[in-house]
């Protein structure tokens, strides 16, 4: 396959991958609301592991910042995916470069981010040519 003809092979897979997304991002907006619901409870949670720690407050202030960036990066996943999906379903060209964006940020979510993330990059990257290779038509 060349780069000249990947984009029809692509083809198939933009339906599939619109679906996913759209999916994916209702799933990263529904983890981001439960982990605001619950933040109190994982706060308590936490902090009860600190009891025997040296700097428990300084443990509990790094909890809160991991906290909310993992609640950002959902909410972000989340958009993105939900605008990437009909972009995708319509075959719009801006709608590769935020699929791509949302399945790098999406990478670091088990199972379903690294899932749909190596497989949006895997058919919306171009393929890897090495240099000196010739480029033939298969």
């Amino acid at each position: 396959m060349t780069p000249a003809n990947a984009g029809r092979y692509a083809g198939p897979h933009l339906r599939i991958l619109g679906a996913c997304w759209v999916a994916y991002g209702l799933i990263s907006l529904a983890a981001a609301f439960v982990m605001l619901i619950y933040s109190g409870i994982a706060t308590v949670m936490f902090g009860t592991l600190l009891s025997r720690v040296a700097y428990p407050f300084a443990f509990m202030n790094l909890f809160h910042i991991i906290y909310t960036l993992v609640m950002i990066q959902s909410i972000v996943c989340g958009l993105l995916g939900i605008l990437a999906g009909p972009s995708l379903l319509a075959a719009r060209r801006f709608g590769r470069g935020l699929a791509i964006a949302a399945a790098f940020l999406s990478l670091s979510r088990i199972p379903l981010g690294i899932t749909l993330g190596v497989y949006t990059l895997a058919i919306l990257l171009p393929p890897c040519v090495s240099p000196g290779a010739p480029l033939t038509a298969q």
